[in-house]
């Protein structure tokens, strides 16, 4: 990941704690996970678009989102592939690779190669990382 200054938007850690809840912050710039099975956002099935709890730049849209019984908002394809990095996580004795916003650099949560067609890929998000726009608002 690149440091918290290169990205487009970047703010102090005083700044982020403002902005964001306490389990948001923790999880978004603390690279923390959720419990699974605790977000709302698990339930959504309307159309619109996930986007950063930090920025607000768009990530996924409702379509890509399918339930993968993991216990987190996953998806099989990023909104475009600038809008996710990716880095190499070799936290917990394993190696992962861990997703994160491209414009303020927030964690989101960890790619994997088990997903669905077409991509094969489950973009496991913690939902705290995110927001959702209904279609239309």
């Amino acid at each position: 990941m690149k440091s918290d200054d290169t990205y487009a938007v970047t703010k102090t850690e005083a700044e982020w704690r403002e902005a964001l809840s306490p389990e948001a912050f923790r999880v978004l710039r603390q690279h923390g996970t959720e419990r699974p099975g605790t977000s709302p956002l698990n339930e959504e099935k309307r159309p619109g678009t996930f986007a950063c709890a930090g920025c607000g730049q768009p990530l996924f849209e409702a379509e890509t989102k399918y339930e993968s019984c993991s216990g987190w908002p996953s998806f099989f394809a990023p909104i475009d592939q600038g809008a996710v990095g990716t880095t190499t996580d070799r936290s917990f004795f394993m190696t992962r690779t861990e997703v994160h916003c491209s414009r303020c650099g927030g964690h989101l949560g960890h790619v994997f190669p088990d997903g669905p067609e077409p991509t094969g890929l489950r973009y496991c998000m913690n939902g705290v990382s995110l927001t959702f726009v209904p279609k239309g608002g």
